[in-house]
């Protein structure tokens, strides 16, 4: 069974930087698209980037210039580096992985970014 742990989540204050990383585990296809959504309190989930199998890029714009997607393909795994992180940016952060038709969720990490 296919499953997502991430991990990196935390508090910070605005300025500051963290990285997120999301391990897959039991993935039957060669190719699938990993990707970072967020929810903040009392709003729908939002794509933040995704990134192919190939490395192509896809970024909101709220978060262009600040965070970069990355994927280690050989360990499996994403990572959201985030950079000049606002108080916007608090929210949960999801892992996403789609293959075969299938979509997959992590259990989500808290970004929190306060002073």
């Amino acid at each position: 069974q296919l499953q997502l742990v991430e991990s990196g989540g935390g508090l910070v204050q605005p300025g500051g930087s963290l990285r997120l990383s999301c391990a897959a585990s039991g993935i039957m296809f060669s190719t699938y698209v990993m990707g970072w959504y967020r929810q903040a309190p009392g709003k729908q989930r939002d794509k933040v980037a995704l990134i192919t199998d190939g490395g192509s890029t896809v970024y909101t714009d709220s978060v262009k210039g600040r965070f970069t997607i990355s994927r280690d393909n050989a360990k499996k795994t994403v990572y959201l580096q985030m950079n000049s992180l606002e108080v916007e940016d608090t929210a949960v952060y999801y892992c996403r992985l789609v293959t075969g038709g299938y979509v997959y969720w992590g259990q989500g990490t808290q970004v929190t970014v306060s002073s």
